[in-house]
């Protein structure tokens, strides 16, 4: 990666109709990512309502809860280590059930080396996979 500056943000919350529709679509999706299930805890447990978090290790940076569609539907653009994460990432969520928004490729409007894919989640998200790494031979 390169030694731009890493954003400090800790985690980020969706709220979604079919949390298990959610959760199936995202152990699918972000694996390429290199986040896995971390939690899944009831509205028992969290006084409130389902929650089920993606992350590294024991950390939760993606938050999905069972409140209700959310309107309007967010933006989560995800770094990753190569342009075959990208690729994988795409093929991975689109297998999940996501609606392609955006096949792996360059934006150069953003940035000359962006290398990106975007997906619809099931609930609208738009989900993004986001590299500056060159292609490699």
């Amino acid at each position: 990666m390169t030694d731009e500056l890493v954003l400090t943000l800790d985690h980020v919350s969706l709220s979604v109709a079919d949390i298990e529709r959610a959760k199936a679509f995202y152990l699918a999706a972000l694996p390429p990512a290199g986040l896995e299930l971390v939690a899944d805890l009831s509205a028992a447990m969290t006084g409130g309502a389902r929650a089920v978090a993606f992350g590294i290790g024991r950390k939760g940076n993606l938050w999905l809860t069972d409140t209700g569609p959310q309107t309007p539907q967010a933006h989560i653009c995800f770094r990753v280590g190569s342009r075959a994460a990208v690729q994988a990432f795409h093929a991975a969520a689109l297998k999940a059930g996501g609606t392609d928004n955006g096949a792996p490729g360059v934006r150069e409007i953003y940035h000359p080396e962006y290398y990106a894919a975007f997906v619809l989640d099931p609930e609208g998200h738009n989900i993004e996979a986001v590299t500056f790494e060159p292609e490699t031979a």
